[in-house]
């Protein structure tokens, strides 16, 4: 199943990247953006991977990010903390060790995803991204999103970019609320096993993390739009400088 799951997306995505139209992957002609997601969610399962790992053949490797991890888990324990949560979705009858590991996960999880952010924010920033080398086509980029339908697209585009990053802040707290509320606490043991533990930890922490990075761009193209229409209108009808 997971060989048919992994074929299928990298054949949708090789039908995407190859098209001309648009399809359903977003910036797919905005570099690094969808390679520093991709990238986020391989360091990601390979850093938890290698927890787990540890646990049944040590080395010096998984036992510094055992360490990291567990004490990242710890500085970001406090109440109300996304870590805290994590930990809250295990049932009641958890043991000590049980909370630990996954508060290890989601703390090496964390660690992982600031540091991702971090990277983007300072790319975009320096003015990297997106490339001012190329002509940025909103059409292709943005599929779902009409720029003739609505308000002025400037207006829709920050705020979508305010949604998605509201959605990104949310989604840490509320995914354990939702698991807890469904499920009245996962089974220890079933969070706990390595392949359910390093999956469901992953995608806590890659899917806020992805709608973070969606609202900053859509934010960032706002801006190159109203850029555009300020030098047009300084430059005139015929884009020249007036004198």
């Amino acid at each position: 199943m997971a060989a048919l799951v992994a074929l299928f997306a990298g054949a949708m995505t090789f039908v995407e990247y190859n098209a001309v139209y648009p399809g359903l992957i977003e910036f797919r002609h905005a570099p690094p953006f969808n390679r520093t997601r991709f990238a986020l969610l391989v360091v990601t399962v390979l850093m938890l991977c290698l927890i787990e790992r540890g646990k049944f053949n040590p080395t010096a490797l998984t036992q510094f990010l055992e360490a990291v991890g567990s004490l990242v888990g710890w500085a970001m324990d406090f109440p109300y903390s996304p870590v805290r949560l994590a930990t809250l979705m295990l049932d009641h009858a958890a043991t000590t060790a049980q909370v630990a590991a996954v508060r290890t996960a989601a703390g090496m999880a964390f660690l992982v995803t600031m540091v991702t952010l971090i990277w983007f924010v300072l790319t975009m920033r320096s003015g990297g991204w997106p490339s001012r080398r190329a002509a940025f086509n909103v059409w292709v980029n943005l599929p779902t999103f009409d720029p003739t339908v609505g308000a002025d697209i400037i207006r829709r585009l920050d705020r979508d970019a305010r949604v998605n990053v509201a959605l990104g802040f949310l989604l840490p707290f509320l995914i354990p609320a939702v698991v807890r509320i469904g499920t009245s606490g996962l089974d220890p043991l079933m969070l706990t096993a390595p392949q359910t533990l390093v999956w469901t930890v992953a995608i806590w922490a890659f899917l806020p993390a992805s709608l973070f990075m969606r609202g900053i761009a859509m934010a960032r193209v706002a801006q190159m739009i109203r850029e555009k229409r300020q030098a047009a209108a300084i430059g005139g009808p015929d884009g020249l400088l007036a004198v």
